[in-house]
């Protein structure tokens, strides 16, 4: 099997542990890695803590050939990062005097004099290399250490990705040998995790490269799919091998084989078809067509949306009988198919597409449980509905939703 050259990301800043944060950036270094036949094996978030970063800094030099920091390198006390690698290397920090007067310059070139606490961002590493930051104050360094490349990179992405395209990647380049690494993703809707793993398995379990991994997000299966090869080209025929035996066992359940959306999906065979549509939606709450038009160009094909939420707004804007609602109640295969018939005609489309449910947590009954839904598709020949019992909470619920809606006009599509 082709060897490629290990790598760890180790994000730094207590910041990025809370709730509503995410590390970004290890996701388009791991982007830009891969491309030059690196491979990431583990990232690490670790806080402002000095004796935590200094541990995670010493493990990753003596796993991979590859260790990238990012953040902790601003003027503050809690960016700690340049004195806990020297400690964890072994080397002396000292001060640059370049680097001081380099950034006394840039301050008086925006008419400010340096508060003197930023003089610690010219304390370098012994023996580093110094990557400038024409975006920033903070430099990075490059360092060689006992056979493993080991990088510091500021943590706002305007510095840190100019200075990784421009200084580390052509170094990083010339060591990664030949070996390229390719991934490729394909979404399944319609199955769950098991029932697919139980159809490929026998497939991709006698491959070693590619490697296959499965997984569960909150509305589809995504089947990643990773491939070494001593070029892109021999990667990638590896990687169509696979697919197209993945979709063979699979048939029309997998939708998209480049990671594509489902709404992007629909709007291409929209367009290809010069067909049209139009969304009536109940509790889904305008989801449908908020995904649908985050699609570029989706002006071609989405004509009309109506959030009816209401009886009285099913009846007055999509002309549903007040019989129907009364008779079968809004959560019904009869009030959902006259929504998709009621919608298609207001806006005059090629298709009609609706939805109705109980999202919860409240408004469920024995007969009628939170997570039941209704989902309908109207052409000028025939309309067709999907009875559907969602589990999760609101948010999934409408969420998935949505996504088995969308999925009900992919099929017709087909």
């Amino acid at each position: 099997m082709l060897e490629t050259l290990s790598a760890e990301i180790i994000a730094i800043g207590s910041e990025l542990l809370a709730p509503d944060r995410t590390d970004t950036n290890s996701l388009w270094l791991t982007e830009k890695l891969n491309s030059i036949g690196i491979e990431v094996k583990l990232k690490t978030i670790v806080g402002d803590d000095d004796a935590r970063l200094e541990e995670a800094i010493r493990d990753a030099t003596r796993r991979s050939k590859v260790v990238i920091t990012t953040g902790g390198l601003g003027p503050t006390e809690d960016d700690v990062t340049r004195k806990v690698a020297a400690r964890a290397l072994g080397r002396r920090l000292s001060l640059d005097e370049t680097i001081l007067a380099e950034l006394r310059q840039r301050f008086l070139s925006f008419g400010q004099v340096m508060p003197e606490r930023n003089s610690r961002q010219a304390m370098v590493i012994e023996k580093a290399v110094v990557l400038p930051n024409p975006n920033g104050s903070a430099p990075g360094m490059f360092i060689e250490h006992e056979g493993v490349a080991i990088v510091l990179l500021p943590g706002p992405p305007r510095e840190m990705r100019p200075m990784f395209e421009n200084h580390v990647l052509p170094k990083l380049a010339g060591r990664a040998g030949s070996v390229k690494v390719v991934r490729r993703m394909l979404r399944v809707a319609g199955l769950g995790e098991s029932a697919v793993d139980e159809k490929i398995a026998p497939i991709y379990t006698q491959y070693d490269n590619p490697q296959t991994t499965i997984l569960f997000n909150q509305s589809e299966i995504e089947i990643h799919l990773t491939a070494r090869g001593r070029t892109e080209v021999e990667a990638n025929a590896l990687l169509d091998r696979l697919s197209e035996q993945i979709e063979d066992r699979l048939g029309n359940a997998v939708f998209a084989f480049a990671g594509e959306k489902m709404e992007e999906i629909i709007g291409l065979k929209l367009t290809l078809g010069r067909y049209t549509l139009a969304v009536a939606e109940s509790c889904t709450g305008g989801l449908i067509a908020q995904r649908l038009t985050e699609v570029p160009g989706s002006s071609k094909y989405f004509i009309e949306g109506a959030v009816t939420y209401s009886n009285d707004a099913k009846t007055r804007t999509l002309g549903v009988e007040p019989v129907l609602l009364l008779e079968h109640g809004a959560v019904s295969a009869p009030v959902a198919q006259a929504m998709a018939e009621g919608i298609r005609k207001r806006a005059r489309t090629d298709y009609g597409l609706a939805v109705t449910g109980i999202a919860g947590p409240g408004g469920g009954s024995e007969e009628k449980p939170v997570g039941l839904v209704y989902i309908a598709l109207s052409d000028d020949v025939h309309t067709e509905h999907r009875q559907l019992q969602i589990p999760g909470d609101r948010q999934l619920v409408r969420w998935r939703a949505s996504q088995a809606a969308l999925d009900l006009l992919r099929r017709r599509l087909i």
